[in-house]
């Protein structure tokens, strides 16, 4: 940890602040001939300790988390204290204000070490954006500077038993009394939720059925020490397990007024806002899961032999390990086209979707062809490839599955044929 300090503290983090918030409007302007695809050298430094960390802190041990389930707070105390987390923070809040297109950047090399390490880092983003986002001063001083003078993480609560892709499904209710809003309901696979220290919180708070979404739901900030919140069970999932995911019930829970984000009616034009901010570092991940899955097969097909050579040199192989690289490559492309259309301003809720959509695709076909290029030890544990077909499986259900996104893209789709029609 010695390295990452020294990094951190000497150019890094002083080439960070001194160019962070510049960074995140101008870094990737487009040059007098249009794209290019060169990372500055600060993000060259920031990938760079992220790959690193990923080696050396997380990859020796994501078995044994994966093993025993266990929250890694270790792992994310290092990374807070080295500047891996909360890079997004505004500059007023204590943070470095750095783009979406810079957090993914860090989010692909943390899942190529263990996607569900990095999803317990990265879910606390998900719980930021909308303070991000919506919050005033007061609110985001007080709960985003708080994650910045400590290791805490924050949680992301819409999802509940009946509402998943359904947000507008949502039961869980506040009701104004006074100065206060009292919420009562129940959350469900609300990933951070055993150990977050806030929540942002979507409850109804029009009581007619037909309200529609925009003007039916609140968003809330909720500390996680307020009577009446209680986290359930950690959940025991197919992959991703370091990640601790529970269900929340919120049983006459006072959240003073303060504490609402713009103001009442305003929480489903949050909540799914924040998901164009989001949805790159998710997409990231999942590229980061398809390149390991990509290097773990190439490396095995070197070593292993079968009639006298080693197999990557029969073609069947091959051509699965070239897909796998086409596939890799187009999906590291398609979040860093979402990412840029965001830290650029733009609404890229057409991007976001496809770059989200196609690399959860690709992560679990690159785990299951590097399986298939494993053989029998592929389905056994001891190889790391049965891990990362498990861990891939979320990236298609989880922050909206691959069936919402298409839905999401093809009503972009032909509403822009229309205008232009």
């Amino acid at each position: 940890m010695a390295l990452f300090n020294q990094l951190y503290r000497g150019s890094v983090k002083t080439g960070i602040r001194s160019v962070s918030t510049s960074n995140k409007r101008n870094s990737h302007a487009v040059p007098a001939n249009g794209y290019h695809f060169e990372l500055n050298e600060t993000q060259k430094e920031f990938q760079d300790m992220a790959r690193k960390f990923a080696r050396e802190e997380i990859i020796p041990v994501a078995p044994e988390y994966d093993r025993t389930g266990k929250y890694p707070w270790d792992i994310v105390k290092k990374a807070w204290s080295v500047g891996l987390m909360n890079t997004h923070v505004p500059a007023h809040c204590g943070g470095l204000d750095m783009g979406v297109f810079d957090g993914c950047l860090v989010a692909e090399e943390l899942a190529y070490g263990c996607s569900g390490i990095m999803t317990a880092i990265e879910a606390s983003g998900l719980g930021q954006s909308p303070i991000i986002l919506a919050g005033n001063k007061e609110q985001q001083k007080k709960y985003l500077g708080r994650l910045i003078e400590e290791p805490l993480v924050a949680a992301y609560c819409v999802t509940e038993p009946g509402a998943g892709s359904d947000v507008n499904g949502v039961k869980t209710k506040a009701e104004k009394k006074g100065d206060e809003w009292i919420i009562n309901g129940q959350k469900m696979w609300i990933t951070n939720g055993g150990v977050a220290n806030w929540y942002f919180l979507l409850a109804r708070t029009n009581p007619d059925p037909k309200a529609p979404a925009s003007k039916a739901f609140t968003g809330f900030i909720v500390e996680r020490e307020t009577p009446g919140v209680t986290p359930g069970r950690k959940e025991i999932n197919m992959g991703q397990r370091a990640s601790d995911t529970r269900g929340i019930t919120f049983e006459d829970v006072r959240v003073p007024k303060e504490n609402v984000l713009i103001a009442e009616g305003a929480g489903f034009k949050i909540a799914m806002g924040a998901f164009d901010r989001t949805r790159p570092p998710v997409a990231s991940g999942a590229t980061g899961l398809a390149q390991r899955c990509l290097d773990e097969a190439t490396k095995y097909a070197l070593e292993r032999k079968t009639f006298g050579v080693p197999i990557a040199y029969h073609q069947a192989v091959a051509f699965m390990l070239a897909d796998m690289a086409i596939n890799v490559e187009t999906a590291r492309l398609a979040w860093m086209k979402s990412a840029w259309d965001v830290d650029q301003g733009k609404r890229n809720t057409y991007y976001a979707s496809i770059a989200k959509c196609h690399a959860s695709d690709i992560a679990n076909k690159c785990a299951t062809d590097a399986v298939q290029i494993f053989g029998g030890n592929g389905f056994n544990c001891d190889y790391p490839v049965e891990k990362l077909m498990r861990d891939a499986k979320i990236y298609q259900l989880y922050e909206g599955t691959s069936q919402i996104q298409r839905m999401i893209i093809s009503r972009e789709l032909l509403t822009k044929a229309k205008e232009s029609a």
